[in-house]
């Protein structure tokens, strides 16, 4: 049974659109950012988000003259008297059944590959009978054998049939000839038996516009095997003759007697974009319960000359927001960034390194240049201080001074891993959140952003409202205090560093360290005691990981994170009433699409290891085909903390946003590990050799973890061992690979494990309305840099184009352990800048980068 919660009183509309006085407002909005500046096999591509199949949206080319448009409704429009042209003859020789051998020759599982390989084998037996009783019908019938091929896997084979087979059999003369005709001024429609997923990377070749092609019926992205009207049959046997030569021009009204249409205005409404295009997701709600605020709503007025604190900016959030920030509204005030002290290297010698080395900061670089330096010292200056300390590890003075000047706090820091060692998560996640709280209240009119996570629903099904809720649990218990449990937490601490040091534990250590076969056997004195420390240390934290992993998942959350966020949550609901806090919930936060630039993404961040699994030879992940996967792009995550820090100035928030896409903009679990194997074969299709032409052919399934258990991983590692047991009389140097693929299995395992919550168990649609109607409160002006918009991202342009490769640049060299791309060394010429230093620092430990085996942490 679903734990459903309940949201504010609104209702959806499937009509309209827009905003007005009655409180409709509709997602369909524009996204231009998302517009592809990249090679897509070889071919600029266009990402605009507003048509449908038959809907018609000229893209400018360079090279284009203006085109003569008739609108449509809805400010859409089409070419008038355009030239149409045949491309069979005249560009190609191509037949109908060859690229659909190719689709099903490359479907995404063996099964559907063998039973599609087979119909068409039956097909070219049967079609010189079926055409030769009625061509229509026998073209419909040949293009059943595509049902159940989705529409994201058509359109990227459609490239790869085009870029690898069909362009280097174009023919020149057609080509010069169509060239010479566009030279002219005309709107030039391409016309083809081939199916529409050929004909626009060919189109987009040519520097063609408009085509009428052979169009599938999708239903939920996933052909039915039915060919939409009009159909356009293959030419017969005298057209192949007379039809020769490089000229494929053909009149209009020949089209419309071989199309059997009417006249020419359906010929016209046959004609479709070159571009691909994706329908928006429209979305109006009325509220009927929410707060009006007659007052316009303005990012730059809000902000502007305003005093804003930024703790986590060592982060992969923090270092994107700050670098937005900087590019897109100069009109703050300054900007005062708290940073930790590691080891000898001061927070700003930290700030220093991080600007000159990181890729976010390219763009001030390009834009500013060498006056970089000034404009940072202008705007910036450095705190030293912890944020798990009181007053924030702050020089008291600072810290007071800091409460007079401060207008916003927004903390952007966490523990990241999943199950990390407790004492770690509860200071960095619970114990600095109660400090935040006691700051913001001892300010003047400071308020305070918090970044949590949407996934502190824990293990539960159902829509997710943005309604904060005390004292919490998944499991719903009834008599749950999170200030105790937040207390006893601590007291669990404590008492393991006591039994650590106690004398049970450390004979144990001892006799450990004894009987162990490697360089402590033996060991003596003070050599023995050493060693006894450091597996001291080591059981310590293994003790409190396993710990706080079992409250964890006792109480109903996955794994310490979440945990510890949820509890987080609570001291803010109970100790921050009356403070202007909002609590900001994002979903699983990756690849950015625009800003600071197309395809940044920076660590081993929450989906990169899963990504790059599915990259290799593993192919059955466990998951939930129907579940959503909440991804967000980082620049969208900092564009909602932008609008949501002005509307905590304005003190026109809500107590809590969450920031997702699972109901504005839906991606499934099915579709997920689909679009990452496309993105991976997009790449692996561009390598010459036999291991990337078998990877070509090992598409990732979802299946179900019974099925996981029995043919994949677990079964291959029994597998392994029981070969070892056989071979345990050889010598060892014959067994290390068989050691090698075991681990790496329990890898494996163990990597799945961590995120089944995430990709298997709780179905979580995460609401995410009150970010939505803050974005609508902005002008049209604002609304293109500050705007937030998740409804318009299109899944297939983002995960191929943008997600998967920018995770190759920046993640999977961390992963195999080989170093980034070389980058030409940036100095940043700075003035001499005063940083203020706490007088003490209890925690000077290092911030490293995001791990998700449970070793490594950063704030994020």
């Amino acid at each position: 049974m679903s734990n459903l919660e309940e949201g504010p009183r609104s209702t959806s509309i499937d009509a309209g659109a827009g905003t007005n006085s009655a409180g409709v407002r509709s997602d369909a909005r524009s996204l231009d950012s998302v517009k592809s500046e990249g090679p897509r096999s070889g071919q600029q591509q266009a990402t605009q988000h507003r048509a449908s199949q038959n809907v018609v949206v000229p893209v400018t080319s360079k090279d284009d003259t203006t085109p003569s448009l008739t609108a449509l409704p809805g400010g859409r429009s089409r070419p008038t008297s355009p030239v149409y042209w045949r491309v069979e003859g005249s560009l190609l020789e191509l037949t109908t059944v060859r690229p659909i051998a190719f689709f099903t020759w490359n479907s995404q599982t063996f099964i559907a590959r063998a039973m599609r390989r087979s119909l068409v084998l039956l097909m070219a037996l049967l079609r010189p009978f079926l055409y030769a009783a009625n061509r229509v019908a026998a073209t419909r019938i040949v293009h059943a054998v595509l049902r159940g091929i989705t529409r994201d896997r058509l359109d990227l084979l459609g490239e790869e049939e085009f870029e690898y087979k069909l362009k280097p059999l174009l023919k020149e003369d057609g080509v010069r000839a169509l060239k010479a005709l566009r030279a002219t001024g005309v709107d030039v429609v391409l016309v083809s038996q081939g199916l529409e997923h050929v004909m626009r990377p060919l189109a987009w070749h040519l520097g063609v516009r408009w085509i009428i092609a052979n169009r599938l019926d999708f239903r939920d992205g996933v052909a039915t095997g039915r060919l939409l009207s009009p159909v356009i049959r293959p030419r017969g046997l005298f057209a192949r003759i007379r039809e020769a030569g490089p000229d494929g021009q053909q009149s209009a009204a020949r089209w419309v007697r071989a199309l059997g249409l009417r006249g020419t205005k359906a010929l016209e409404s046959a004609i479709i974009p070159a571009e691909r295009v994706e329908s928006p997701r429209v979305r109006p709600i009325v509220y009927f319960d929410e707060t009006r605020h007659p007052a316009p709503f303005s990012v730059r007025k809000s902000l502007g000359g305003k005093r804003v604190m930024l703790i986590g900016v060592t982060g992969f959030i923090g270092k994107v927001w700050l670098a937005n920030t900087l590019m897109d509204l100069p009109e703050i005030g300054k900007l005062y960034l708290l940073i930790r002290r590691q080891k000898s290297s001061p927070a700003q010698k930290r700030f220093e390194k991080m600007i000159e080395g990181s890729p976010v900061f390219d763009p001030l670089f390009e834009k500013y240049g060498d006056r970089l330096g000034a404009l940072l010292a202008e705007k910036i200056e450095v705190i030293e201080g912890d944020v798990s300390q009181p007053n924030v590890g702050m020089d008291p003075d600072v810290a007071e001074r800091l409460r007079k000047e401060l207008d916003l706090v927004i903390n952007s820091s966490g523990l990241t891993d999943f199950n990390p060692d407790l004492r770690d998560a509860l200071a960095v996640n619970v114990d600095s959140t109660y400090h935040l709280i006691e700051f913001i209240r001892g300010s003047d009119h400071a308020a305070l952003l918090h970044l949590s996570t949407c996934y502190v629903a824990g293990q539960r099904d159902g829509r997710v409202s943005e309604r904060l809720r005390p004292n919490y649990t998944p499991a719903g218990l009834p008599d749950f205090d999170a200030e105790k449990e937040w207390h006893r937490l601590h007291d669990l601490v404590e008492s393991a560093e006591a039994r650590a040091e106690g004398p049970e534990v450390t004979e144990e250590l001892r006799k450990q360290a004894l009987e162990k076969e490697h360089a402590a056997k033996g060991l003596s004195g003070q050599a023995l005691e050493n060693q006894v420390r450091k597996n001291r240390v080591r059981w310590l934290k293994n003790y409190l990981t396993e710990e706080a992993t079992r409250r964890a998942r006792e109480l109903g959350w996955p794994n310490t994170y979440t945990f510890t966020k949820s509890l987080a949550e609570t001291l803010i609901a109970k100790n921050g009433v009356g403070l202007p806090i909002a609590i900001v919930r994002p979903a699983i936060v990756e690849t950015s699409v625009a800003r600071p630039f197309r395809g940044w993404n920076e660590g081993i961040n929450t989906s990169a290891s899963l990504s790059y699994l599915l990259g290799t030879a593993f192919r059955q992940l466990p998951s939930n085909e129907r579940k959503r996967l909440d991804i967000i792009p980082v620049d969208a995550v900092c564009a909602g903390m932008t609008l949501i820090g002005a509307a905590l100035v304005e003190r026109r928030h809500d107590p809590l946003y969450q920031l997702a896409t699972s109901v504005t903009n839906p991606c499934d679990m099915g579709r997920s590990i689909e679009l990452t194997s496309l993105g991976h074969r997009r790449h692996y299709r561009a390598q010459e050799g036999l291991e990337f032409w078998l990877r070509l052919r090992m598409d990732a399934i979802s299946v179900s973890k019974e099925r996981y258990n029995r043919m994949s991983a677990p079964a291959q590692k029994m597998i392994v061992k029981s070969i070892q047991r056989v071979m345990s009389p050889l010598p060892s140097a014959m067994k290390k690979p068989l050691a090698k693929t075991e681990r790496n299995l329990e890898r494996v395992e163990k990597l799945v494990g961590l995120f089944e919550p995430f990709i298997l168990l709780n179905e979580h649609d995460f609401i995410a309305d009150n970010i939505e109607k803050l974005s609508q409160a902005l002008s049209s002006e604002e609304k293109e840099i500050f705007g937030y918009d998740t409804a318009g991202l299109d899944w297939w342009e983002y995960w191929i184009a943008i997600h998967i490769p920018a995770l190759r640049r920046w993640t999977y060299p961390l992963i195999e352990g080989r170093p980034l791309e070389a980058r030409n060394p940036r100095l940043l010429h700075m003035p001499l800048a005063s940083v203020t230093r706490p007088t003490s620092t209890a925690h000077d430990a290092d911030t490293m980068k995001t791990g998700t085996n449970g070793a490594t942490w950063r704030y994020s």
